[in-house]
C-alpha cells in the first residue's frame, strides 16, 4: 500500500518510520526542513513543503496514496485545510490527529474518515495500567464492553475455567490464553483448561466487571 504522512512531529515521524520498516511505500511531508532530512532514511520519499496547499499536494502525487495520515501538531487550520483538499481528491482513507472534540468534529465534517487522539489515548491507557496493574492491553468496544489482556490474579492460578466460572460470577468470557511457558496461544479454551501463572488471559466483558477482576 501507499501511505502519505503529513506532519513529521513525534507522532508523524514514528508512524512513517514504522510503516516504512514494515515494507510499505511512504511519502513523508513537512514544512520543517530538519524534520524532512531526518526522514530520508525512513521513507520512500521525503518532501519539504507547506502541506496545507492544494497545488503542493497534487504536485507530489498525494492523490495516488491509499491512506494519508495528517498530524500537524497545534496547526488546526492547516490540518482542516489538508483534510478538505484530500477529501476532494477522493482518497479512500484520511486519518487525522485531533486536538479537541471540536477539532475532531470539523475534521470529520470536511472529510476525515478516521480521527485519532494519540495523547488522550495514551493518557487513558497509562492511567488504566496504573489503576489496574494486572491489565496489559485493552481494546474498548461499544456499550461499555472491552477486550483486555490481563495477568491472571493469584486466585486463578492452578484452577480450570469450569472452577472459576467467570461467566456466572463476573459476566466475563475468556476468549484466548497466551501461554508464555511453553509459548502457545489457545483460542477459546475449553472448560478444563488450567490457568498457570505464566499465562496471559484475553477476556471480554463489561468494563465494570473487568475492573473487578483486574484489581483482584
Amino acid at each position: 500500500m501507499k501511505f502519505g504522512v503529513i506532519g513529521l512531529g513525534s507522532f508523524g515521524f514514528y508512524i512513517a518510520k514504522t510503516l516504512f520498516e514494515l515494507g510499505e511505500d511512504v511519502l513523508a511531508i513537512d514544512k520543517d526542513k530538519e524534520r524532512v532530512d531526518s526522514m530520508k532514511n525512513f521513507s520512500s520519499h521525503a518532501v519539504h513543503m507547506e502541506a496545507a496547499d492544494k497545488e503542493n499536494l497534487q504536485a507530489v502525487g498525494i492523490q495516488e496514496m491509499d491512506v494519508v495520515i495528517i498530524s500537524l501538531g497545534p496547526d488546526m487550520e492547516g490540518s482542516i485545510l489538508a483534510v478538505h483538499y484530500l477529501s476532494g481528491m477522493h482518497i479512500k482513507r484520511i486519518i487525522a490527529k485531533a486536538l479537541s472534540e471540536d477539532h475532531a468534529k470539523i475534521l470529520e465534517a470536511v472529510g476525515a474518515t478516521d480521527v485519532i487522539y494519540p495523547e488522550r489515548d495514551m493518557a487513558v491507557k497509562t492511567a488504566l495500567k496504573l489503576s489496574n496493574p494486572n491489565v496489559l492491553e485493552s481494546l474498548p468496544l461499544s456499550s461499555g464492553i472491552e477486550i483486555r489482556e490481563i495477568a491472571p490474579p493469584e486466585e486463578f492460578i492452578g484452577k480450570n475455567l469450569r472452577e472459576l466460572d467467570l461467566i456466572n460470577r463476573f459476566e466475563i468470557q475468556v476468549i484466548a490464553v497466551k501461554g508464555l511457558v511453553p509459548e502457545r496461544t489457545t483460542i477459546v479454551p475449553k472448560a478444563d483448561f488450567v490457568i498457570k501463572d505464566s499465562d496471559v488471559l484475553v477476556v471480554i466483558g463489561p468494563k465494570k466487571q473487568l475492573k473487578r477482576i483486574s484489581s483482584m
